[in-house]
């Protein structure tokens, strides 16, 4: 693993309910014993901003890459793309396993391209970690506050996650266009605050 995930962490930060988790049975028999799988299974992701797919409801098992989008019509997709996994969604993207290497790629529909997006799942964990944490706990100064240097200060936030996830896994943001960097600025823009937050009260009244 590149990062240290504990489902404890998680738990102590976000509470039990706002994490969730993909049992073995979910995965096909090549991905259930990898380590993706594991981590997805016992530490989970905390929920608001990327989402985990649901089993289907008869056979218990995740989508397939090939059931939900034409693997072949996307650019730079691998050839065995799609028998992978789809664990999960990120903004109109879907995310899937790669079990022979432990990456998570990022298919999407719009624009038919395909890219490798983590080096392995704890990646993925942390990332969602980091900047769901920092949507739920930011907060504004308040009325009296210099707007301008609020926002300067909540963007040198979003600076410091990427600066340290890219120190370790340089995938996430390692360009303007990836996910994760519209996710950034998405943030630092002052959107994706829940209505019951510290930022979103603040924001919003």
């Amino acid at each position: 693993m590149l990062f240290d995930v504990d489902r404890g962490e998680l738990a102590c930060i976000f509470g039990e309910d706002r994490l969730a988790s993909l049992p073995a049975t979910a995965f096909p028999p090549d991905a259930a014993d990898t380590e993706g799988a594991r981590l997805l299974r016992t530490v989970g992701v905390p929920t608001g901003t990327l989402f985990l797919r649901d089993p289907d409801e008869d056979s218990g098992r995740l989508a397939l890459v090939q059931e939900v989008v034409d693997a072949e019509e996307f650019e730079d997709a691998p050839e065995d793309a799609g028998g992978w996994p789809v664990i999960g969604w990120l903004l109109n993207a879907h995310l899937a396993l790669d079990p022979g290497s432990g990456t998570v790629h990022a298919f999407d529909p719009d624009e038919e391209t395909a890219h490798v997006l983590h080096t392995d799942v704890s990646s993925l964990v942390q990332v969602t970690l980091r900047f769901q944490r920092l949507l739920d706990e930011f907060t504004f100064s308040g009325a009296d506050a210099d707007g301008e240097a609020e926002f300067e200060r909540l963007e040198r936030e979003v600076e410091r996650i990427r600066q340290e996830t890219d120190g370790i896994d340089p995938l996430p943001f390692r360009d303007e266009d990836t996910l994760w960097s519209v996710v950034g600025e998405e943030i630092a823009a002052g959107q994706r605050f829940r209505g019951d937050s510290p930022g979103a009260r603040s924001l919003y009244g």
